[in-house]
């Protein structure tokens, strides 16, 4: 049975998780204050529930992550960023489509976005409560947005958050194609510049692994991430050209 978490109760050791059943579960109850949250993601933790369940805590073992200078990009998202930067840094003539890529200015549309129905199945699990803690914790500096602009109408984005130089991605949205991919190229990017080593994707499905995304066990993602939150804080989050080799 797992543990019931009153708001002033610590998180049980992530040792405690699930292995089966429901691999990597660890505790349901408390809250989605940004202060819970924030003390969540520094123990390698994070909520995870649909509709109608309690909060949910997980802990999974093993852990996805995207090394940022494993990032694969396309032949074709290579072109598609490309001819976003041209139309970032030129003044475009004619009829031609602008294109913006833009951090932190709709964080809280980006997160309504990503909770949108999908073309494929319902809704995400991104609730009015959590889309309140997380616009909390963006709020205090360590929930951030990556969003792409197209004829001023936002129409990709992706959001996760920052502890130190520790980056762990929530969430993505597209409505235009490619559109979440070249969020994320932007933000790896941006966090390689920084010194960001690792996004933490949780857990593993074929399209992460499709972009460089690899299971490593528990242990060596809580060994990265003591030590990544123990730096400091990223100063500034603006927007530098993505790495297109």
């Amino acid at each position: 049975m797992i543990p019931w978490l009153e708001p002033t109760s610590p998180f049980p050791d992530v040792s405690e998780a699930l292995t089966m059943d429901a691999p990597g579960l660890l505790a349901a109850g408390a809250d989605l204050s940004p202060q819970r949250l924030l003390l969540a993601y520094q123990n390698g933790i994070f909520p995870w529930f649909s509709e109608g369940q309690p909060i949910l805590w997980w802990s999974t073992d093993p852990r996805m992550v995207l090394h940022t200078d494993r990032f694969k990009v396309s032949d074709s998202l290579k072109k598609t960023l490309r001819r976003i930067e041209r139309s970032r840094t030129e003044t475009a003539g004619g009829d031609e489509p602008r294109w913006d890529v833009r951090f932190d200015s709709a964080f809280e549309d980006v997160m309504r976005a990503c909770a949108e129905p999908r073309r494929d199945g319902p809704g995400t699990w991104i609730s009015e409560d959590i889309i309140d803690g997380y616009t909390g914790l963006h709020a205090m500096g360590y929930a951030h947005s990556s969003e792409v602009w197209l004829d001023g109408e936002l129409v990709g984005g992706a959001y996760g958050v920052c502890i130190g130089r520790m980056f762990y991605g929530e969430s993505m949205f597209a409505r235009v194609p490619d559109a979440s991919k070249v969020a994320l190229a932007y933000l790896v990017a941006f966090l390689r510049k920084h010194g960001v080593r690792m996004i933490d994707c949780q857990q593993e499905t074929g399209h992460l692994a499709s972009l460089g995304a690899a299971p490593i066990p528990r242990s060596a993602f809580l060994a990265h991430l003591r030590e990544a939150i123990r730096e400091p804080a990223i100063p500034r989050w603006e927007v530098a050209a993505p790495l297109t080799p």
